[in-house]
């Protein structure tokens, strides 16, 4: 790293309180631990090593902290519309979570939309991942772009922005597309619909992107608050390694499974084609596209080698 990145390293950083896990797992401290082992394990991805101790002095506070946030928001909304003379017509308070493949951030959005909705003001969470936003794999393979899939350039950026433009203008209800993982692929004529929740959680690799032309809009000019997952990339190597070998057991074993091809692989051949899937695909999009959004979040979760979060990072006001 030159002279000059670590200065404007530092100076990022210098945005954000930095929370050591011991000090940011005391403001557990008087909060109700809401879900049982049982809910735990049933939101825990493959792979992750999700317990009662994490939830209770992680994300329970953070779940907290996104209920103050959209409540603060949704009285700032209300005194605004009543400063202007003006009917209130708070709309939801929308959450992007960003980072890489493996890291873990769906288990994270599938837990803190089942938190925040235990909060008082915040009852109603929906949950919506980008994948369904990717193009159709017909249209991946007419562009060239299969190889590339999660890369930037294979999603329907205008259509993720005017759904989320929609959300947050109040509409009454509205639709995203679904992606099937044991397809691989959009399920036509099949949906997820929000009906105007307090909160939306939008999870996905490339959420905290920057518009691609000035004159463009940033899915995270829609957002109210963003998290992002970090982890070491080394690390994530062999979480994905992992996660590939679960799926190659169970998933990928399903005849109407996309990667039904896998489950016959030695556990030598899974691994070396778990690798060159990192290195070639995902690794690379990591590294060009994910990891350089990371100082657009509100909040950076910093996870060690175990899975568990050492460190937060909470951007100031």
């Amino acid at each position: 790293m030159s002279a000059d990145d670590a200065a404007i390293l530092t100076s990022v950083l210098s945005l954000y309180r930095e929370i050591p896990r011991a000090e940011w797992a005391r403001l557990s401290a008087g909060l109700d631990q809401p879900l049982t082992e049982t809910e735990i394990v049933q939101l825990r991805g493959l792979g992750d090593r999700l317990d009662m101790a994490e939830v209770a002095q992680v994300y329970v506070p953070l779940s907290r902290l996104l209920s103050l946030y959209a409540q603060a928001t949704k009285r700032l909304g209300a005194e605004t519309a009543g400063f202007l003379g003006e009917h209130d017509q708070t709309t939801p308070f929308i959450v992007g979570v960003a980072g890489s493949v493996a890291v873990g951030k769906s288990t994270i959005a599938r837990l803190l939309r089942e938190l925040t909705s235990r909060w008082p003001g915040t009852p109603r969470v929906e949950l919506i991942t980008t994948d369904g936003f990717l193009y159709p794999n017909a249209e991946l393979e007419r562009r060239g772009l299969m190889e590339r899939k999660g890369f930037p350039e294979s999603y329907d950026r205008r259509a993720l922005v005017s759904f989320l433009t929609e959300v947050k203008s109040g509409a009454p209800e509205v639709r995203a597309p679904y992606y099937s993982h044991m397809r691989y692929d959009i399920v036509p004529d099949a949906a997820v619909t929000v009906r105007r929740p307090d909160i939306v959680i939008v999870e996905g690799l490339n959420v905290l992107q920057p518009p691609p032309t000035p004159n463009d809009i940033a899915v995270s000019d829609l957002f109210d608050f963003s998290i992002y997952v970090d982890a070491d990339a080394a690390h994530i190597s062999e979480w994905y390694v992992d996660r590939f070998l679960a799926l190659r057991r169970g998933a990928f074993s399903n005849p109407n499974s996309f990667f039904n091809v896998f489950a016959e692989l030695s556990d030598e051949q899974a691994v070396e084609r778990a690798l060159h899937y990192w290195n070639t695909i995902n690794l690379p999009n990591l590294e060009e596209n994910v990891l350089p959004t990371r100082h657009r979040a509100s909040l950076v979760l910093q996870k060690s080698a175990d899975h568990t979060v050492e460190t937060v990072l909470l951007r100031k006001l």
